[in-house]
C-alpha cells in the first residue's frame, strides 16, 4: 500500500502546533490556496493558525439565560463542517488495522449529510474512490458539493430521518468484496474523534474563557443533538474532568425517537435519524429535550438575513461585532443547539458563573435553498416578524425534557436492539457489554495505540 496519504494523529489534530512545522506551514497556504490538496488533512482541528480555538458566546440579549452559552464552530474546517474530523478518524483507523487500501477498494460513506460530504472530501484527498448515500430530499448544497470533492452519490428515498433505507441500500452494496462500508452510526473512530479532540478541546476551552472572566473554569453542561451521536461523545471526556458535569442530547420534536419511541421526518438536517446509533454511550446522557424544526429554520433565518441583523441590534441590543459573526458559523443544527442549550440553562437552574458549551456543526452556505423555500412558505422576514422571531430563542419552554434516570437509561440502551441486532447483525452479548463504563474506556484507550501506528506509518 505504497500510495497511501497519511494525515494527522489524534494529538496533533487537539494541538496543531505539535505538527512538524514544516507541514503545519503548508497545510495553512494550501487552505487559502488550494482547499482540495492534500495537505490540508492536517487542518482538520478545532483551532486556527494561531492556535485559537473556534468559539463564540452567544450574547445574553439574545439567549436571554444569565449562564454562558458558548459554541464551537466547525465551518473553518476543511470541507466546512467538523465531521470531517470523524470522516478521516474512521478513515485512518481502518488504514492502520489494514482494513482499506485505495488501490483495491471502494468506500461507501453512509450518512444524512455532513460526514457524507467529509467523506467525499477525505476518501478522494486520500486516493480512495468514494460513494456517498444519501437521502433525495436533503439541500441541494450537499449534492453539489459532494459531486465537487470527486465522489459520487447514490440517492436513497426519503428526508433526515429515513435512515433505514440508507442502511438497505448499503447492504446491497455490501455484496461486492471490493465495497468497504465506514459506517458512521457504527464506527468508533467517530466517538474517538470527539471524545479526544472535540473534548480536549472543549476542555482547554474553559480555562481560556476563564482567563476573559467568562465562567469558574468548569463546563456545567454540554449540548449536542444526535445524528450519528458522534459529536455528543465528547460529553464523556468532560463528565471525566467534572463529575458533576450533564450531557444533554436534543432531539427533533417531529420525530422524538428517544424521547417516546417516536418516529416521523423533520428539517433539522444532520440530527434525528429515527434510532439510537452503535456509539452513543446513552448509559452517561443525563437528559434529553426536543426542539421544534421550524423554530430552528426560523431562528436560522433571523440569525442570516438582513432583517434579522437590525432587529437583533437595534431594539434587542446585540452587539452588531457578534450578530456578524452568528451570520456566518450557524446552520439548522447549531441554532437547535443553541435552543437546546437555553433550554438546559433554565432547566438546571445554571447562572452566570457557569458555561454551558454546544456546537455549530457547518454554516448557511449549506441551506440558501432552505432559507428560499422558507420564505416562499412563510413570506419575507420583516423587522416586526424578526422580532417575533427573537423570542424563540428568549422564551424556550421546560417543554419535552426527559432526565435520564437509572430505567429511562436502560430504556434508550434497549432500544439499540432493533437497529444493530436484528437488522445489522451485532449479538446481544456485544450489546450488553455496552452497559459497562469498561466498554467505553476500552475504545477510549485505544487512541494511543493509533497515534503510535500512525507515526510509524509515517517513518
Amino acid at each position: 500500500m505504497s500510495n497511501l496519504i497519511l494525515g494527522p494523529t489524534f494529538e496533533e489534530m487537539l494541538h496543531p502546533n505539535t505538527i512538524a512545522p514544516d507541514i503545519r506551514r503548508r497545510a495553512l497556504e494550501m487552505k487559502i490556496k488550494d482547499p482540495l490538496d492534500p495537505i490540508n488533512l492536517f487542518n482538520i482541528t478545532w483551532r486556527d493558525g494561531n492556535n485559537n480555538i473556534y468559539y463564540h458566546v452567544i450574547p445574553k440579549e439574545l439567549t436571554g439565560v444569565d449562564a454562558n452559552i458558548v459554541v464551537l464552530y466547525g465551518k473553518d474546517f476543511p470541507s466546512g463542517s467538523h465531521k470531517v474530523g470523524a470522516a478521516y478518524s474512521v478513515l485512518i483507523e481502518k488504514q492502520m488495522f489494514s482494513e482499506v487500501d485505495p488501490s483495491v477498494h471502494t468506500l461507501v460513506w453512509p450518512s444524512t449529510g455532513n460526514y457524507g460530504i467529509g467523506g467525499a472530501w477525505v476518501g478522494c484527498r486520500m486516493n480512495f474512490d468514494s460513494v456517498v448515500v444519501l437521502p433525495a430530499e436533503m439541500s441541494k448544497e450537499r449534492f453539489q458539493q459532494i459531486e465537487s470533492y470527486g465522489a459520487r452519490i447514490i440517492k436513497t428515498p426519503g428526508s433526515e430521518s429515513n435512515v433505514k433505507e440508507i442502511y438497505d441500500e448499503t447492504h446491497r452494496l455490501r455484496q461486492d468484496p471490493k465495497v468497504r462500508i465506514l459506517n458512521q452510526f457504527e464506527a468508533m473512530g467517530n466517538y474517538r474523534f470527539h471524545y479526544y479532540v472535540t473534548g480536549n478541546t472543549i476542555v482547554e476551552l474553559a480555562g481560556v474563557l476563564k482567563a476573559q472572566g467568562i465562567g469558574n473554569g468548569k463546563v456545567a453542561a454540554f449540548v449536542s443533538a444526535m445524528g450519528s451521536a458522534g459529536t455528543i461523545a465528547a460529553g464523556d471526556r468532560l463528565k471525566q474532568v467534572w463529575h458533576d458535569h450533564k450531557i444533554v442530547g436534543l432531539e427533533p420534536i417531529q420525530c422524538p425517537t428517544l424521547y417516546w419511541n417516536g418516529y416521523g421526518s423533520h428539517d433539522i438536517q444532520g440530527i434525528g435519524d429515527k434510532h439510537v446509533t452503535w456509539i452513543h454511550n446513552v448509559m452517561n446522557m443525563d437528559a434529553l429535550m426536543c426542539i421544534d424544526d421550524i423554530e430552528c429554520k426560523k431562528g436560522l433565518q433571523l440569525l442570516t438575513e438582513e432583517a434579522g441583523w437590525n432587529t437583533l441590534i437595534k431594539r434587542f441590543g446585540v452587539p452588531e461585532a457578534s450578530v456578524q459573526k452568528m451570520a456566518t458559523i450557524f446552520g439548522i443544527s447549531g441554532v437547535c443547539n443553541v435552543l437546546g442549550a437555553i433550554k438546559t440553562a433554565k432547566f438546571y437552574g445554571l447562572g452566570k458563573n457557569d458555561v454551558i458549551v454546544t456546537i455549530c456543526t457547518d454554516a448557511i452556505d449549506r441551506y440558501h435553498s432552505v432559507m428560499a423555500d422558507m420564505t416562499a412558505r412563510f413570506g419575507k422576514m420583516d423587522e416586526a416578524e424578526a422580532t417575533a422571531r427573537v423570542h424563540i430563542f428568549l422564551d424556550q419552554k421546560l417543554d419535552w425534557i426527559k432526565e435520564g434516570t437509572r430505567d429511562t437509561r436502560r430504556q434508550w440502551h434497549n432500544l439499540k436492539y432493533f437497529s444493530w441486532v436484528e437488522q445489522q447483525g451485532k449479538t446481544v452479548e456485544e450489546l450488553d457489554a455496552q452497559l459497562s463504563p469498561e466498554w467505553w474506556i476500552k475504545h477510549q484507550e485505544m487512541i494511543g495505540e493509533i497515534d503510535t501506528k500512525l507515526k510509524a506509518a509515517r517513518g
